[in-house]
């Protein structure tokens, strides 16, 4: 059986390296943050997230993530990725790891770095 939780993350990534802010925060709880690890959050609520990541994306149209490993850890999911900013620019590894609304959508992400 697969883990609808998955399935959201795969859109989300897919969203994520297409550039489209809307259709990524759309994976986001109403109030969804992104967030450092045990640190501040970077964006807050869905129209947050969208912006953010709309800026992140005009500044670095190239900008691609790839998943090398994820994990379910019971409420959540963790998502080693790997980044890069520009094709040939130098990537960098990021630990992703989310929590779940009820109703499915991501609650809070938090990025260790």
């Amino acid at each position: 059986m697969s883990d609808p939780r998955f399935d959201l993350l795969d859109t989300l990534m897919d969203r994520y390296n297409a550039g489209d802010a809307d259709g990524y925060a759309a994976c986001f709880a109403d109030d969804g943050v992104e967030a450092m690890y045990r640190g501040a959050d970077l964006r807050v609520g869905k129209q947050g997230v969208r912006d953010g990541n709309a800026k992140t994306f005009s500044d670095f149209p190239q900008n691609h993530a790839k998943v090398i490993d994820r994990k379910a850890f019971g409420p959540n999911i963790c998502v080693q990725e790997k980044v890069w900013r520009t094709p040939d620019g130098e990537p960098f590894e990021v630990m992703a790891i989310y929590s779940f609304a009820d109703d499915g959508k991501v609650s809070r992400v938090e990025f260790v770095r």
